[in-house]
């Protein structure tokens, strides 16, 4: 479940260099940190209570869930003049992510199959997790590349408006993308549990 992950547009900076010829280039800066929420219980029905009491909160639905990512869009875009044409200088794109997941402090008091069961579920949450992140990546660096490959304008303020416009579309393609794949993660939940778990048996029976 994606959250908080939007800060809309970019940060456009006015760079004019005129009569110089400048190529035009980008680096996509990407940071990801993990964080941890804590649930304690020694029952399924307690476990599910703390990750709905203390699951990350989605400001969309205003629900609770196991786990999270929070992602913020940035940069900047710089411009230079040559031969009356403003042409992008600079795509810059940042990209910060933040998974927030689920730990479970007193899981040695719980019966073997309760582990068994979390162990399954908390490495699905994980991979779920690391997806929305993989996914923001992407679209950071598409972002990056539809904005260098941007033609000139007459003037900078013009072109301004067009990195606006990109940076928005991209953006939303972000955002559609991200709520696709949780609606298809959520619809394919329990029998992706059930394969794991059986899975998960299996190797251990081979063991």
């Amino acid at each position: 479940m994606t959250l908080a992950h939007r800060s809309l547009g970019l940060i456009a900076a006015m760079a004019f260099f005129s009569g110089l010829a400048e190529q035009a280039c980008a680096e996509t800066i990407i940071s990801k940190s993990v964080s941890y929420f804590t649930i304690r219980g020694t029952t399924a029905e307690e476990l599910d209570h703390e990750l709905n009491r203390r699951g990350p909160l989605t400001k969309t639905s205003g629900l609770r869930h196991p786990g999270a990512t929070r992602i913020k869009f940035g940069g900047a875009v710089t411009y230079f003049e040559k031969g009356g044409r403003c042409r992008v200088q600079e795509a810059r794109i940042t990209l910060s992510t933040q998974i927030i997941l689920p730990q479970w402090k007193n899981r040695k008091k719980a019966k073997p199959g309760l582990a068994m069961i979390w162990e399954t579920l908390s490495a699905d949450i994980k991979r779920h997790e690391e997806r929305h992140a993989e996914i923001a990546r992407n679209h950071a660096r598409d972002m990056e590349r539809k904005l260098l490959r941007l033609g000139p304008e007459r003037s900078c303020e013009a072109l301004q408006a067009r990195v606006a416009a990109v940076s928005k579309a991209a953006i939303d393609t972000h955002d559609r993308d991200q709520a696709r794949f949780d609606r298809i993660e959520a619809a394919n939940f329990e029998d992706r549990m059930m394969r794991l778990l059986r899975h998960r048996m299996k190797a251990k029976t081979l063991n």
